[in-house]
């Protein structure tokens, strides 16, 4: 079955004559997973450990055990590192800013731009940070 796009979708919802076609015709399309478990299908997909995506997002490994049970919730910046650290692609880091009730990224905000460039050149989150103080915005670790 080929995706809808997402204007195509909410034409779709728009148009519907009950929640219950809407399913039966859309709700393949529909996310059902939770941020964390997005989180450890990408994490998977990488090759790596929760011991090494804590090295790599400069996040304890207790915190993100504790993220990827879903019993924290990180902030927009740990979210980020955290999709630094796994080299995300940018329309996965969109994803999970949204899912996470973040606003995503974008390109006409300072800083977005440069956490934007970051993520699309896989920029580590120290070389992030580097990036960040040069231009004297807040950065992602204090």
């Amino acid at each position: 079955m080929a995706m809808t796009d997402n204007n195509s979708l909410l034409q779709a919802l728009r148009e519907a004559p009950s929640m219950e076609q809407f399913m039966a015709e859309h709700g393949a399309e529909l996310h059902t997973e939770s941020m964390s478990e997005l989180l450890e299908a990408l994490l998977e997909r990488r090759g790596l450990s929760k011991a090494a995506l804590a090295r790599r997002s400069a996040t304890s490994e207790v915190y993100l055990h504790q993220v990827f049970s879903g019993r924290r919730s990180p902030s927009r910046d740990r979210l980020l590192c955290l999709c630094l650290g796994l080299e995300c692609e940018l329309r996965h880091v969109q994803e999970l800013l949204r899912r996470c009730g973040y606003s995503m990224l974008y390109e006409r905000d300072r800083r977005d731009a440069m956490l934007l460039y970051c993520v699309l050149h896989k920029k580590s989150v120290f070389e992030t940070n580097e990036l960040l103080d040069k231009f004297g915005e807040a950065l992602l670790i204090r």
